[in-house]
Formats: C-alpha cells, sequence, structure tokens
C-alpha cells in the first residue's frame, strides 16, 4: 500500500475491530476461500434489488436469480438459496408494486479526500471511497437508500440503526462529491424466511415409524404413509404465504445529524493516523474479543490461531485485491463474487 491508498469504509471498520484481521486482508490480500453464506445471499438480494429499482421488471429479477444458482437441481444449498431468493423478491414486487420515492441513482461510487480536522489538510496517504445501494428523492429532499437483509426485525435491531457508523460516513462523502445534500437515510430491510422444504422421509425412516405406530395400535395395524419431499411449487405456496404476512418487509427512516459528521471525520483521521503507525512498525494486533463476535470464528480465526502458517494460507485462503465492492465485475449481470 503506498500514497493516495484508496481505502474503504470495510477496511476502517475492520482494522477498528481487529488491526491483526485488517493486516490479513488489506496487507497480504487474502480472503478464505469457503465464502460466508449471509453474506453472499445478501450480495445476491442487493443485485436483485438493482434490477427491481431500476427496471420494475420481476422477469428479470427471476431471470438473474436463476443464473445465479444454475446448478440448483443438484446442489441443495444453491437450491434452498435459490428458493428464498425466488419468494423474497416475488414478496417484495407484491408488497412494493410502486414506490412512493423516485431512485435517482442507484449503485452510485463515489470517492473523496479523508480531512485533517484540526488543519483542514488532505490525507497524503489515503482517500476513502465506497458504493451506496441508491440515492432516492421524497419531495425536495434527497435520502440515500440502503439494503439489509435481517433474520428478524425487532425493537432492539432498530435501535442499532442508529450506531450505523457506515452510512453516516458515506452520507458525508456523497455530499461533498456529488454535491447532493443528504437529509437522511431509508432503510429497506428483507427479512429471510426461516421456513424448510420438507424432505420426506427415506424408506427406513418409514419402515420404523410404521413399526412404532403398530406397536401402539390395538389392531396391530397402521394407515400410515411414507412421507415424500414436498414439491417446489408447495414449498414456494408456503413462502409466498409467509412473505405475505405483515413484518417480512420493513422501511425504516432515520434523519442524520449533522453534528455527527465532524465526529465522524475526526474519528475517520485518527484511524489513518493509527494504520500508519501499525504498517510503520510492522505490529496489527490482535484484538481476541472479536474472534468470535458473532458467535462464529472470524474468518482470519486460522490464520491467528496458526501463525500465518503457509499450509493454511495455501489450504483455506487465495488472494483477492481488496475492495471487491468498488469493482464494476459486481454488477447485476455476473454472479456474486466474495
Amino acid at each position: 500500500m503506498g500514497a493516495n491508498t484508496t481505502t474503504t469504509y470495510s477496511m476502517w471498520s475492520l482494522f477498528r475491530n481487529c488491526r491483526k484481521a485488517c493486516e490479513w486482508r488489506y496487507i497480504h490480500e487474502l480472503v478464505p476461500l469457503e465464502q460466508d453464506h449471509n453474506l453472499a445471499f445478501g450480495t445476491v438480494i442487493h443485485q436483485c434489488l438493482e434490477v427491481w429499482h431500476g427496471t420494475g421488471n420481476l422477469e428479470a429479477v427471476l431471470d438473474h436469480i436463476d443464473r445465479t444458482y444454475p446448478n440448483r437441481n443438484q446442489d441443495e444449498a444453491q437450491k434452498r438459496d435459490w428458493h428464498l431468493a425466488v419468494a423474497m423478491m416475488k414478496g417484495y414486487a407484491s408488497c412494493y408494486p410502486t414506490e412512493e420515492f423516485e431512485a435517482v441513482s442507484l449503485e452510485r461510487t463515489f470517492d473523496g479526500k479523508i480531512i485533517n480536522p484540526a488543519t483542514g489538510a488532505s490525507s497524503r496517504s489515503f482517500v476513502l471511497a465506497g458504493r451506496v445501494d441508491g440515492i432516492v428523492r421524497t419531495g425536495d429532499e434527497h435520502y440515500l437508500l440502503e439494503h439489509k437483509t435481517a433474520s428478524q426485525v425487532d425493537a432492539d435491531y432498530l435501535e442499532r440503526l442508529w450506531t450505523d457508523f457506515q452510512i453516516v460516513l458515506y452520507s458525508r462523502y456523497v455530499e461533498q462529491t456529488l454535491g447532493i445534500r443528504i437529509a437522511g437515510v431509508l432503510y429497506n430491510i428483507l427479512v429471510k424466511a426461516r421456513l424448510q422444504q420438507g424432505r420426506g422421509e427415506t424408506e427406513a425412516e418409514y419402515q420404523a415409524r410404521r413399526a412404532a405406530l403398530i406397536a401402539k395400535s390395538k389392531t396391530g395395524k397402521t394407515s400410515a404413509k411414507r412421507k415424500l419431499p414436498e414439491s417446489d411449487d408447495a414449498f414456494q405456496e408456503r413462502l409466498a404465504a409467509k412473505y405475505a404476512e405483515p413484518g417480512m418487509f420493513h422501511r425504516e427512516m432515520l434523519y442524520l445529524s449533522r453534528d455527527r459528521f465532524e465526529t465522524l471525520q475526526a474519528e475517520l483521521w485518527e484511524l489513518t493516523q493509527a494504520f500508519l503507525d501499525a504498517r510503520r512498525r510492522g505490529v496489527f494486533y490482535q484484538n481476541t474479543a472479536f474472534c468470535f463476535h458473532y458467535r462464529r470464528p472470524c474468518a482470519y480465526f486460522p490464520l491467528c490461531r496458526s501463525d500465518g502458517s503457509p499450509n493454511v494460507i495455501d489450504n483455506l485462503y487465495r488472494k483477492v485485491p481488496p475492495h471487491e465492492e468498488l469493482r464494476d465485475e459486481a454488477s447485476v449481470n455476473e454472479a456474486p463474487a466474495f
């Protein structure tokens, strides 16, 4: 990394949470071979929403889902995600057949200077870049559109939106670089249904259940039949009913506090200085409190545990240039990249 290096919120957020993880990703450029499922599915839905808000064509959205999961008839994981994505987007199109806002720009990238708040001077080492899901207009005001997929939407989830460092930071830079005053953020939240497609019974499972029922029967007989796998059409009907329920889609509007801009600018500057110091000394400390932050191992836990073993790198990681979210190939015409 050299002078005027492009950085993103993802980089600074990771550095703030764990400097060692940031080093693995943004200096050594390593990513796990196994893609995080939640991130991958969220990427697909983001792409579908870009198509929907750009064209209003549900068939184009469903076609994109089909092309994203080409092996769904042979791969159970792909089939599960295909079912969920199809039902979610059909439900979304039914819930919001028309919009009260005008989409001004979708998947818009930006870049801007990182400023020293004490002197007003620009960083000679870094610039900040990013991509916003959308910029929309309601009346005379503009808002950032932020898509999110969630397992559930409750009071705690909505309260945490206030702590969204990324979207407030991006609002500031959109204002500076695009000259559009951002009044707030429209969070567009889609809930992931937890329904599972019925797999039916194996012959052995059926015979065991049948024997148990016969043993309990006074006649020594049973009319039980083998449970067959749930058809795709039947499962889609169940999912459609679920997505017709209230609460599966939610819109939350938050207005921006202009005072937070100065605080975030100062924090971002402090992060750049801490990063430069860590890089200069070659010391990126681990934050062990972050190793299982989401109740699962950090993506770089195997590397830290093995002290960067070359064997672990060769078997579990690959090299990928940073800031995938900024690259043009992350378009809706391609399968999602990690």
